[in-house]
């Protein structure tokens, strides 16, 4: 990151909005949680649990909703969502490090790519042929990027990224190291006790302003491309099958597993370690809750839980009456005989 510029809060509020309470000049130079915060740091509120430590915060500013702006007397931004508010502060405090272009001279760029003048290509990277790159395009040392790769403007590769061949990235990209994109699709067919290899020859194509954590991998198309579209925001450590389509907009965190030709809508939010099995079709504005299981297709925008995974109203109750079967049980037991008991004497 770069060095962090100092702003005032009139100035925060002259780019993002919101309303200043106190003092307009309280200069801050960095975000911090209320714990943490100093005197020229900016934190925020989101939450109620948390009113106790914007208590004994030692922040020169914060950022609050509406309804908890009479809770401190410290300089405050008040707005409809501090969350939201507080990220983009911190991107205005913490602007990703200027490139320096150039190509290392360990690099191998192979023939037929051509390198724009303000490409950065760092130690070790392997570049193959006709590859092209968009203007800005950020590639971290070690990564390997193939034949017929194409990456848009401004994206940034850290550092061992692999790209197969004949992918796409799109323009804005960030992509963390150790990342796989357009490795074979887990295709087999058995022969008489054996296994036999189906050759993946799709692509991988992955929209504009797509990040993708460390060590994501996202398979390459048996027959058709693999697709994630504009806006999408992977976590580290996904898997993303052959022939998967990811709408626009949607995240998914870390550990989550898309078994091949599941299509998942837009505006989706999956939670860590979720499972989601092959050839499903999940609606637009879906949200699955960590670890669940889908092996059904949802076709209805909501919340979703569990294993198997159903809506998080069903599933509660659910989880409700299993904690209190032993209870039922007895009583069902205290039941029976009771009236085994009136039987008896009648």
């Amino acid at each position: 990151m770069a060095k962090a510029k100092k702003y005032r809060l009139a100035q925060i509020v002259e780019r993002f909005g919101g309303e200043i309470i106190g003092d307009p000049q309280t200069p801050i130079s960095q975000v911090a949680t209320l714990q943490s915060a100093g005197a020229q740091d900016i934190s925020f509120l989101s939450h109620g649990k948390y009113r106790a430590q914007l208590a004994g915060t030692g922040a020169g500013a914060v950022i609050l909703a509406r309804a908890d702006s009479g809770l401190t007397q410290l300089p405050r931004i008040v707005c409809a969502d501090p969350y939201l508010y507080f990220a983009k502060v911190s991107s205005l405090l913490n602007p990703p490090q200027a490139i320096s272009p150039g190509v290392h001279r360990s690099a191998v760029i192979e023939r037929g790519t051509r390198v724009p003048a303000s490409v950065c290509v760092g130690a070790g990277a392997y570049i193959g042929r006709g590859v092209k790159l968009g203007k800005a395009v950020v590639i971290g040392a070690g990564c390997c990027i193939g034949d017929g790769v194409e990456i848009g403007a401004a994206s940034r590769l850290h550092a061992r990224v692999t790209i197969y061949a004949g992918c796409r990235l799109g323009q804005r990209a960030l992509v963390h190291a150790g990342a796989v994109i357009g490795a074979d699709g887990f295709g087999i067919a058995l022969e008489e006790g054996s296994w036999r290899k189906i050759p993946q020859i799709g692509r991988v194509l992955i929209g504009d302003d797509v990040e993708i954590g460390a060590n994501t991998c996202i398979d390459r198309g048996a027959l058709d491309d693999t697709v994630v579209e504009d806006g999408v925001k992977l976590d580290n450590l996904i898997q993303i099958g052959h022939n998967v389509r990811i709408g626009a907009h949607t995240a998914i965190a870390g550990c989550t597993g898309i078994a091949g030709s599941t299509r998942i809508g837009k505006h989706c939010m999956i939670g860590g370690a979720a499972n989601i099995v092959g050839h499903l079709d999940i609606a637009d504005r879906v949200v699955i809750h960590a670890a669940a299981v889908v092996t059904k297709s949802i076709r209805k925008a909501g919340s979703y839980s569990g294993h198997p995974a159903e809506d998080s109203r069903s599933w509660a109750q659910h989880v409700v009456l299993l904690r209190h079967m032993d209870s039922l049980r007895e009583r069902l037991r205290s039941l029976e005989k009771s009236l085994s008991t009136r039987e008896k004497k009648a």
